[in-house]
C-alpha cells in the first residue's frame, strides 16, 4: 500500500460544540462548513479535521477516539488489500473513504489523495 501522508482527522464527541470553539478560539481555525451537529476545518496543508456530535447520523461507528485518514493514491487497490489481509472494513466506503478497525481496535480510514468531500 502507497501511504503519503495524513489528510484527515474525524472525531464523534459528546463535547462537540465545545470542542469546536476550543479548535476555533484556542487553535485558530475557521469553520469551512457546518451543518447541525456537524463541523469541517481545512487546514493550510489541504488535511480536514471533522467534529461530529454524537446525533449527527452516519459514521456511529467512530467511537474510539479521533479517527485519522491516511491518504492513499489508489483507493480502490488499498481496499482491496486491507480485504486481502483479513482488515475489518467498517460501514459503506464514501466516494473518498473507508474506515476500517485496526488490530488495537481504534477506527482509522483511508482517504484518496487530493479529494475532499466534506462528508467523512
Amino acid at each position: 500500500m502507497d501511504l503519503s501522508g495524513i489528510g484527515w482527522m474525524g472525531v464523534r464527541s459528546a463535547k462537540a460544540e465545545e470542542l469546536v470553539r476550543f479548535f476555533q478560539n484556542v487553535l485558530s481555525l475557521e469553520i469551512a462548513h457546518s451543518e447541525d451537529g456537524f463541523w469541517v476545518f481545512n487546514l493550510k496543508d489541504g488535511s480536514q479535521i471533522e467534529v461530529f456530535a454524537e446525533a449527527f447520523p452516519g459514521n456511529e461507528h467512530l467511537t474510539t477516539g479521533p479517527v485519522v485518514g491516511f491518504l492513499v493514491n489508489d483507493l480502490a487497490a488499498s481496499i482491496e488489500e486491507l480485504k486481502r489481509n483479513g482488515v475489518e472494513l467498517l460501514g459503506d466506503p464514501g466516494p473518498s473513504w473507508q474506515h476500517f478497525r485496526g488490530p488495537d481496535g481504534n477506527v482509522y480510514e483511508l482517504k484518496q489523495r487530493g479529494q475532499s468531500d466534506g462528508d467523512q
